[in-house]
């Protein structure tokens, strides 16, 4: 297994990681690079079951979180769950204050409702941003993304050099599937987001966030208003 995002010694990194469990590759990776591993959580399934992984396993990786100030209650309940479960401190990193007051003094509340544009720069504003600090001086992202979740993201792979961050993206639970996630959940008694039992699969900020119809796709639930296939926020837009 190779990609083309990754020169010699990262794909050798990915040949060792591919061939053995999720748990054996995040020590590989630790064990590679010591205190530059780290984990981004929205307390989604997929990212409870990465965060039960690490902490079952007193790996040596950093957990943070995108506080957007619009999140769910809860998504709140969640996070303090997980905390009390595992006993950790999970990092909380924040939108900066002078940029988002002036966009929405100058906006609007609810301006993402408005344009595409608009939506972009309020994700950009409270996550995109945020997230560039919390990576700053990491080596290996660790992230919760699945192919199953949309078109857009099938187009990762397992271990890859995310160029906006430069930092190389490992992506353990790619090809899960949905049963396998919730099959773990309820295997380890994981704590997780009770919008899940509610039509709720992929769960965001508040207002950009609903349940979805039988039928629908999984990211149809986000920012539904609006007609694009490729409804990123930004943190994993294909290099």
């Amino acid at each position: 297994m190779t990609s083309k995002s990754l020169n010699t010694d990262q794909n050798q990194l990915l040949h060792q990681i591919s061939r053995v469990s999720v748990a054996d590759a995040l020590k590989i990776l630790t064990d590679s690079f010591p205190g530059q591993v780290t984990f981004s959580t929205s307390f989604s399934l997929e990212d409870q079951v990465i965060t039960h992984f690490i902490q079952s396993k007193e790996l040596e990786i950093s957990i943070f979180t995108l506080d957007t100030g619009r999140l769910f209650a809860e998504t709140y309940s969640t996070w303090s769950a997980t905390s009390n479960k595992y006993g950790t401190k999970i990092r909380a990193f924040y939108p900066d204050n002078e940029a988002l007051e002036s966009f929405v003094s100058e906006n609007g509340p609810n301006a993402f409702y408005e344009s595409i544009a608009n939506r972009k720069q309020c994700c950009y504003l409270r996550k995109v941003e945020p997230l560039k600090r919390a990576l700053m001086g990491n080596a290996i992202w660790i992230t919760g993304l699945r192919s199953g979740h949309s078109a857009e993201r099938r187009g990762h792979d397992i271990l890859e050099w995310d160029a906006a961050n430069q930092v190389l993206k490992y992506n353990p639970l790619l090809a899960w599937t949905d049963q396998e996630i919730r099959d773990y959940i309820l295997l380890n008694d994981i704590p997780y987001n009770a919008l899940h039992d509610r039509g709720f699969v992929s769960i965001g900020c508040a207002p950009c966030t609903r349940a979805i119809r039988p039928g629908e796709d999984f990211r149809a639930g986000r920012w539904w208003w609006e007609e694009s296939n490729k409804k990123e926020c930004g943190l994993h837009s294909t290099n």
